[in-house]
C-alpha cells in the first residue's frame, strides 16, 4: 500500500512567526502602493523614465514575476502526470504561488501604468493585439488555477485531475509565448524582431518559476522542521538544469542571429560590448551569475540532492533572470531607433543618441508591491488551505509511485507544540 501523504496547514505551529511574515510582506505591499498611487498624482517625470525609456525597472520585476507564474504553473501542472504520486505536493504549493506571482505582477503592471481606470473594458479588446490577448489570458489563469488546485485538494473532484492539469499546462504556455510575442512583433526595436522571442520568454519562464517554486517549497519545509528530501530535491534542481540549459542556447542564437544580420549589428554590439551598464549588467548578471553560477552548482548529481545547493543555484538562477529582462527590456530601448535605415538624420532632440536610464527609487519602492502583494497571497493561502506536504521518511522511485488521482491524500492541522 502506497505511503499516504499528508498536507498541513501553515501558521498554527508559530503563530507570532507566521504574524510577523505577514506583516513583513503587508508592509512591503503598502510601501509598493502608496508609491504608485502618489506617482499617478504627482506625474512620472519623477522617475529616470522618458521619451525614449517607457518601460523601465518595475515593467521589468512585473514581466518577471508575471513569467515566473507562467512557469511555476507550467511545472505545477505537469508534476503529477510525470513524477505520479510524489509530484502532487509541488503540484499544489506550485499552483497556489504560480497565482500569487501573477497577481503581484499585475499589481506592479497596473500601477506602473499610470492610469490603472484606462484599462479596456472588454468589449473594446482587439485579439489582434497581444496586450489585448494577455488580459483574457491573465483572467484564463486564475480562473484554471483555482479549477486546478480544487481538483488537488477535493477528494470528489480528483477524477478532474488530470484534464485540470493539462489545461493548466496549455494556459501557462500560452501566456508565457504571448508575453513574447509583445516584444516579437515590435518591429522598431531591431532586438526584439523575431519569432525566437516567443521560445527564448517560454524558456526564460521555466526558469523563473522553477527558481521560485524551489525557493518556496524549502522554506515551506523549513517552516515544517523537514529537511528537503533527497530525491526530490534532486529532480527539482534537475528540471531547473535543463530549463536554464534551454536558456542559455536560445539566449546565444538570438544574439548569434543579431549579429549575422548587418543591420541588427549594432545593437547587437551595444548590448554586448560598448553600451555602458548593459553589457556588465548582462555578462555579470544574467550569464555569470544567472547562468553559469548555478549550471555549476547543478551540474553534479549529489549536488541537486542537497537542499542548500538548490537554494544557492535558485537564488542566483532568479537573479540573473531579472538581470536577463533587464537588459531585454530596457537596454533595447535605450539604443536609439533606426527611424531611416541606412541614412544620416540630424536634429535638435536625442538623435543617433542612446538614452541614460537608471531606475530611480521611486521605480525601486513601487516595484516592492509586487513581491510584497505576491508573499501575502501565498501566506493566507497556506494558512488556509492545505498545501504543506507532510514528505514521509523515505521515498518510492518514480516507478513505484501509482498516478497522483488515486492516491489518498489527508489533510490535517499543523502539530502543535
Amino acid at each position: 500500500m502506497a505511503t499516504r501523504i499528508r498536507y498541513q496547514h501553515l501558521g498554527t505551529r508559530h503563530p507570532l512567526r507566521w504574524a510577523a511574515a505577514m506583516a513583513g510582506a503587508g508592509v512591503l505591499a503598502l510601501i509598493g502602493a502608496a508609491t504608485g498611487l502618489y506617482l499617478i498624482v504627482a506625474g512620472h517625470h519623477l522617475t529616470g523614465m522618458g521619451q525614449q525609456v517607457v518601460w523601465g525597472w518595475p515593467h521589468v520585476v512585473a514581466i518577471g514575476l508575471i513569467l515566473a507564474g507562467a512557469g511555476a504553473f507550467a511545472l505545477a501542472a505537469l508534476a503529477p502526470g510525470a513524477l505520479g504520486r510524489s509530484g502532487e505536493p509541488w503540484a499544489r504549493l506550485g499552483t497556489a504561488s504560480a497565482a500569487a506571482l501573477l497577481v503581484g505582477g499585475l499589481a506592479v503592471l497596473s500601477l506602473d501604468l499610470g492610469s490603472p481606470q484606462r484599462i479596456l473594458p472588454p468589449l473594446e479588446l482587439n485579439l489582434m493585439s497581444s496586450f489585448s490577448r494577455n488580459l483574457f489570458l491573465y483572467t484564463a489563469f486564475l480562473a484554471v488555477a483555482l479549477l486546478y488546485l480544487a481538483t488537488l485538494i477535493e477528494p470528489r473532484m480528483r477524477r478532474y485531475t488530470v484534464t485540470a492539469g493539462a489545461l493548466a499546462a496549455v494556459v501557462a504556455v500560452l501566456l508565457a509565448l504571448n508575453v513574447g510575442s509583445i516584444f516579437a512583433m515590435l518591429a522598431a526595436r531591431p532586438v526584439y524582431g523575431g519569432a525566437i522571442m516567443m521560445p527564448l520568454f517560454l524558456a526564460a519562464a521555466l526558469t523563473l518559476g522553477t527558481a521560485a517554486l524551489s525557493l518556496t517549497w524549502l522554506a515551506v519545509l523549513r517552516a515544517q522542521g523537514q529537511a528537503p528530501p533527497p530525491r526530490a530535491t534532486e529532480r527539482l534542481g534537475s528540471i531547473l538544469l535543463v530549463a536554464l540549459l534551454a536558456l542559455a542556447t536560445l539566449l546565444a542564437l538570438h544574439f548569434v542571429t543579431l549579429a549575422y544580420q548587418p543591420g541588427h549589428r549594432d545593437i547587437a554590439r551595444f548590448l554586448l560590448v560598448d553600451g555602458g551598464v548593459y553589457p556588465i549588467v548582462f555578462w555579470l548578471g544574467a550569464v555569470a551569475v544567472g547562468i553559469i553560477t548555478p549550471t555549476l552548482l547543478l551540474l553534479r548529481k549529489a549536488a541537486r540532492a542537497r537542499g542548500q545547493a538548490l537554494a544557492w543555484a535558485s537564488g542566483v538562477a532568479l537573479i540573473g533572470g531579472f538581470a536577463h529582462l533587464f537588459v531585454m527590456i530596457v537596454g533595447a530601448q535605450a539604443f536609439p531607433l533606426q527611424i531611416f535605415p541606412g541614412r544620416e538624420v540630424q536634429g535638435a532632440v536625442f538623435d543617433g543618441e542612446a538614452a541614460s536610464y537608471l531606475p530611480s527609487a521611486w521605480e525601486a519602492l513601487l516595484s516592492l508591491a509586487g513581491p510584497g502583494l505576491a508573499l501575502l497571497i501565498l501566506l493566507l493561502a497556506l494558512r488556509a488551505l492545505p498545501l504543506a506536504a507532510v514528505h514521509p521518511p523515505e521515498e518510492r522511485t518514480a516507478a513505484e509511485d501509482p498516478p497522483a488521482a488515486d492516491s489518498e491524500t489527508r489533510a490535517t492541522p499543523e502539530p502543535s507544540q
